[in-house]
């Protein structure tokens, strides 16, 4: 046989093998364009948040510099952008938790010497949190029980989830996906 039919067989064989196994290959989870929101207040200054912060497919710049401010550091009033990914797990866990109540925020982002000075008077604290990097929060909703709040958190196996029952709070992040109790 001359080489260009084998060659033209092989292409033929080919491209119906790979056909075929187009069949086989399941589609990834689509990229959903629903709006993403939340409801914050912030326990320690009395403000309060209800925002759309990504709709569209792209995150809306005022609504996430009003959300980094409800989320500062309540002892400095230092802001920082929050990581997008701890705001997508307190909109699922709201979701999980099919609660119309805003988040109720103990700590959202910490500096550096707000994160030290409370790792040198307190048992729990990590010496290096992911609050300094924008990337947890403490919090609790209202209407809910603590355990149901925590067993939410780990159900979406989205970041690290600490349950603080002593200190009425449950600690979220978008680190690796972890879990600890502190105080139980």
């Amino acid at each position: 046989m001359p080489s260009t039919s084998l060659w033209t067989r092989r292409r033929v064989f080919g491209a119906a093998a790979a056909g075929a196994s187009v069949g086989l290959v399941r589609p990834g989870q689509a990229l959903s364009f629903a709006p993403r929101s939340v409801s914050l207040y912030n326990i320690h200054t009395g403000e309060w948040l209800r925002t759309v912060y990504w709709a569209d497919g792209h995150y809306i710049r005022e609504a996430v510099k009003d959300i980094n401010w409800i989320l500062r550091d309540h002892y400095s009033n230092a802001v920082r952008p929050m990581n997008a990914g701890v705001l997508d797990v307190i909109g699922m866990l709201r979701a999980r938790l099919d609660s119309r109540q805003p988040i109720q925020v103990v700590c959202g982002y910490r500096t550096p010497a707000t994160n030290a000075m409370l790792y040198a008077e307190h048992r729990g604290v990590a010496r290096n949190s992911y609050h300094i990097d924008g990337m947890a929060i403490d919090l609790r909703v209202e209407g809910r029980d603590l355990t149901q709040v925590h067993r939410a958190a780990l159900s979406l196996r989205a970041g690290g989830v600490g349950y603080y029952p002593r200190s009425d709070f449950v600690h979220v992040d978008c680190g690796p996906v972890r879990q600890w109790s502190y105080g139980a």
